[in-house]
């Protein structure tokens, strides 16, 4: 193994001595006028070069032109370094010397639709003031390059990296915004979407008026049967739009693989051309100033026969092999991944050489699991045995998110506390559907399989938190316990550790907006319920300490003061406690030697009772309440009001 590693070493080291004049040659004007640029990139090329040519010789070395594709790669690189604005170069020198900048406890963020939140993208830049109001310093826009009109999945059937979709503005716009919220100490957040394109990007285009090179790019078949052995294997995303994996088109005559939609046409990484095209279209954008992308389903990007065509070991290759080339080109952007899968694979995509951050699918599941079901045990198992992830890393934490929510949790997880996942899911979808008594929530079922009867769930935080039917059906005291129940879900968010996601609207209450019905684009999508468009006189009450807004707000604005002002928030380090409440979570924050803050919080609408010896073995008897309502008693115990937070020191 040494030996073959040692082999790769001096097969990266001789490859480099060769391609290296060629590059000098073919950018000798650009070095003549940007020398600092030429040495920064080969400074980095050296540094990196040698384990991006083992990730790509893995993927790439039986083909007879690998050499041909490796020089096209790296050519793309080089032309990406020069064209990159001095601003990022000098961003790119500072986090080279603070790489973890991203696990400070001032990092807070936000998502949204540009046209929904804000028009366009000139009416985001008007809202930095109000961003910067809220204390988010990450500010994720949902996709927003050129797409089909009508269907197009929420933006996420791109057809071109380069250009913005034209009613949301311009690439030069784009640039604008990202030097504005950079000024202002926000970092941009955008999709790179590396698995599909919409069926009208110029590569599908060319796909079919019959160019080979094109078709080449994408798993285009002439008849069943390649696409019959694949989907042996294969497990259907979305039933109600299409079974299978593989469209029909009459037009080109030919099946081609559309995991998702029909109108998303699956990318072949099984061709270095795709690699290169794609790595092309990352750093152009990371030049127009995106800092983090979030990588849009990266469990589908490889495919091989016999195989579910999931978390394949390839799939990590290519991760790591785009995270290699920007760090010799961008190496101030992060990415971010997407893997909405099986818990023990979410982990795996995780690493400082492959997406330094993630979503955190299981603690957002088990959030709304643990508010349903007003027991912690499922959610305290995971932050013990699956919250742990490399110290150079980062969770990305959220209540919600622009997609439904599927209850990810493991099944073997479950069983060790007696409970029958497959059951289990079955209550909860009935629960957030508010089909189960008792139930507060009010969510909508999204993409229900009539043949398993298994769906996932839709709705604001609001309303599957119960505003809406406290609002309609309800009064003052089950509004009051709504309010607090969305509080307590981000106050859990903003303490876990890594960052703090905020779906905009959330931080005012909105509830779901029923009108997307009306639109025949979006009709069939449930998640367009909770994608509702921000109104401005909802915002405009955030200030007034009366209005259901203001009050939702003042809750959300002091649990961000609350992180930014304790260190011991930042980085990732937890502790999972036992509270002696079935209904209490429990654990411990520190940093870095800080001193340790101790968060309690009540999923019950009851007081619940942090036990003496709990309170005893955390050293909590004369400690100060940093932040919540608990009163500690003269037992020793501490009594937490109705889903109250609270911290000690």
């Amino acid at each position: 193994m040494i030996h073959g590693e040692l082999n790769l070493n001096t097969e990266a080291a001789n490859s480099l001595e060769k391609l290296l004049p060629r590059l000098q040659d073919a950018f000798a004007e650009q070095i003549a006028a940007d020398r600092q640029a030429w040495l920064a990139f080969t400074q980095r090329l050296d540094a990196h070069f040698p384990a991006l040519f083992r990730l790509y010789h893995r993927l790439y070395a039986a083909r007879y032109d690998f050499f041909y594709h490796l020089e096209a790669l790296l050519t793309e690189l080089a032309r990406a370094a020069f064209a990159r604005p001095a601003d990022l170069r000098a961003l790119d020198a500072e986090r080279e010397a603070n790489p973890l900048w991203f696990q400070s406890n001032s990092m807070v963020g936000g998502v949204c639709y540009v046209d929904l939140f804000a028009g366009n993208l000139d009416g985001i830049r008007a809202k930095i003031p109000y961003f910067k109001e809220l204390g988010l310093t990450y500010l994720h826009l949902m996709p927003l390059f050129r797409m089909p009109e009508g269907e197009n999945d929420g933006g996420y059937a791109i057809s071109s990296f380069r250009e913005v979709h034209p009613p949301l503005g311009t690439m030069e716009q784009l640039a604008q915004l990202s030097r504005a919220l950079r000024e202002e100490g926000i970092s941009l957040v955008l999709d790179l979407i590396i698995n599909h394109t919409s069926d009208e990007h110029e590569w599908a285009e060319r796909a079919k008026a019959g160019e080979a090179r094109y078709e080449a790019m994408y798993g285009i078949y002439p008849d069943r049967t390649i696409p019959d052995l694949y989907e042996r294997n294969l497990r259907e995303i979305f039933p109600d739009e299409h079974p299978g994996a593989f469209t029909w088109f009459e037009n080109l005559r030919k099946w081609v693989w559309t995991t998702f939609h029909s109108y998303q046409w699956d990318l072949d990484y099984a061709n270095p051309d795709v690699f290169n095209r794609m790595a092309g279209e990352m750093l152009f954008l990371a030049n127009q100033g995106v800092e983090i992308f979030r990588l849009d389903a990266v469990a589908f990007i490889w495919k091989e026969l016999g195989t579910a065509c999931e978390n394949l070991p390839e799939a990590h290759v290519i991760l790591q092999g785009f995270n290699a080339l920007t760090r010799i080109v961008a190496p101030s952007m992060l990415f971010k991944s997407e893997a909405i899968v099986h818990p023990d694979e979410v982990v795996r995509y995780i690493s400082p050489e492959e997406c330094q951050l993630s979503y955190n699918p299981l603690v957002m599941a088990l959030l709304w699991n643990t508010m349903a079901t007003r027991n912690v045990d499922l959610l305290q198992q995971a932050l013990r045995s699956r919250f742990t992830i490399h110290p150079r890393t980062a969770w990305v934490n959220y209540v919600r998110c622009h997609d439904d929510i599927g209850w990810t949790f493991d099944d073997a997880d479950a069983l060790r506390l007696g409970i029958n996942g497959s059951d289990h899911r079955q209550f909860l979808n009935e629960f957030y559907r508010g089909r189960f008594p008792g139930s507060f929530a009010r969510g909508l079922p999204f993409q229900e399989n009539p043949k398993t009867g298994d769906c996932r769930i839709s709705g604001t935080c609001a309303s599957l938190a119960g505003l809406e039917k406290a609002l309609a059906e309800e009064g003052p005291a089950e509004v009051e316990l709504a309010i607090r129940r969305i509080a307590l879900l981000y106050d859990v968010v903003m303490t876990l550790g890594g960052i703090p996601l905020i779906y905009l609207g959330d931080e005012i209450g909105m509830l779901n907006d029923y009108s997307y019905l009306d639109n025949p684009a979006h009709k069939d999508d449930s998640r367009w319920v909770h994608r509702p468009a921000a109104d401005a006189q909802s915002y405009s009450r955030r200030h007034d300490p009366t209005s259901l807004e203001g009050r939702v707000y003042a809750n959300m604005r002091a649990a961000i003061a609350f992180r930014k002002g304790h260190a011991e928030l930042a980085g990732g380090e937890l502790e999972a406690l036992e509270s002696g409440s079935s209904a209490v979570l429990m654990y411990a924050r520190s940093s870095q030697g800080s001193r340790r803050l101790v968060v309690m919080a009540n999923f019950s609408e009851h007081e619940q009772l942090v036990t003496a010896w709990a309170a005893q073995q955390n050293n909590l008897g004369a400690k100060k309440c940093l932040f919540g309502s608990a009163q500690p008693l003269e037992n020793g115990a501490i009594s937490l009001p109705p889903y109250d937070f609270s911290v000690f020191a």
